[in-house]
């Protein structure tokens, strides 16, 4: 789901390392992956809150769409998001365990947005 919906490529996989299989999608050569594991001893319910967001930022009208038609097609269910920012200029998908994924349409930006940013780590 996440593979088709977010346009990944399958990285690599495992099965039954120490109890665990395991899937690493991501983009060959970008140095970075996600990694959904199971655990066959000790499976874990999914406990997702409504801010637990894996965000993307696209900013070109065609391509936000485009990811956004890939979600539904791969199964996300369109949710609406729980902090009224990702309103604005996003969508808010969810997976059959509530996991969230918003893809915004704009640029990302680390300046610092008002009364909390310190610049400290």
């Amino acid at each position: 789901m996440y593979k088709l919906g977010l346009s990944l490529e399958e990285i690599d996989s495992f099965e039954d390392h120490e109890g665990f299989d395991g899937v690493m999608l991501g983009v060959s050569g970008a140095g970075v992956h996600f990694e959904f594991t199971f655990c066959r001893q000790h499976p874990v319910s999914p406990s997702p809150t409504a801010e637990d967001l894996l965000v993307f930022y696209v900013p070109e009208p065609q391509k936000w769409n485009r990811r956004c038609e890939l979600l539904l097609q791969a199964g996300f269910a369109e949710v609406r998001s729980f902090n009224p920012y990702w309103e604005r200029l996003g969508r808010t998908f969810a997976d059959p365990d509530g996991y969230r994924v918003v893809i915004q349409r704009s640029e990302w930006s680390n300046a610092p947005t008002g009364s909390s940013a310190t610049g400290a780590a």
